[in-house]
């Protein structure tokens, strides 16, 4: 890859992982708004405690590793393998909110990348042929199709997708808990430090370690599905 491509590359990365990607993400807390009203997390530290376990023992143990084997799928136009992959997350989303969650951002950034057309060329028409056959199509999926679809490095895709969660995470604590600016970018950077171990992790991480065994996120994302007033949508 010449240094023109590696940037265009990374930069695909900086639009896909930004908040400006119409997909929808602003909306969700993933259960955080319900551990908010149950005062499970209340302040500057009990956030960042809470979203760096679910980042630790849900995201970078399942979703990530997922998306990363969906990204090697992809490359290889194995449609067996990302079928397989896809499914293996629908049936890993614990609550119907969290399903619905990963199914509307799948569709939004599938119909986006529909819009946008991509290079031409038999390969990429086999690689966007087995996108639009997905029944149902993960946010995991249609992201790594995406950052293969780019050119972006496995490592790096597998880092912009952690990254997008981390910053979605932390912008839900700024509006409800609420946190202030500071209180944000402090959660941030200690996030950051957490980020290359954890993506060491997946990209060796076997196939029978994957699991998102987490049963407060769990609990929270089933009690937001009746929670009196809330601004999220999970």
């Amino acid at each position: 890859m010449t240094a023109a491509a590696a940037m265009i590359a990374q930069t695909h990365l900086f639009r896909l992982v930004s908040a400006t990607l119409p997909v929808g993400a602003y909306s969700y807390s993933q259960g955080l708004e319900w551990a908010m009203e149950d005062g499970t997390v209340h302040d500057e530290a009990s956030a960042a405690a809470w979203i760096g376990d679910a980042l630790r023992y849900v995201v970078a143990t399942f979703e990530a590793p997922i998306a990363l084997r969906l990204h090697r799928a992809w490359l290889a136009d194995a449609a067996d393998r990302v079928l397989y992959w896809n499914s293996l997350i629908l049936a890993g989303r614990e609550s119907a909110e969290l399903r619905a969650e990963t199914l509307q951002m799948g569709y939004s950034l599938r119909r986006l990348i529909a819009q946008l057309g991509g290079k031409p060329g038999a390969q990429q028409e086999k690689r966007r042929a087995i996108l639009a056959a997905l029944d149902s199509c993960s946010y995991p999926a249609a992201f790594a199709f995406a950052a293969a679809e780019a050119g972006i490095a496995e490592r790096d895709m597998v880092l912009g997708f952690c990254w997008a969660w981390c910053e979605s995470q932390v912008l839900t604590a700024l509006k409800a808990v609420p946190l202030g600016q500071a209180a944000g970018q402090r959660t941030l950077c200690a996030l950051i430090e957490l980020l290359p171990a954890l993506i060491e992790q997946c990209i060796v991480f076997p196939d029978d370690g994957l699991s998102n065994f987490a049963p407060g996120f769990a609990i929270a994302s089933s009690r937001h599905e009746t929670q009196y007033s809330r601004l999220f949508r999970s």
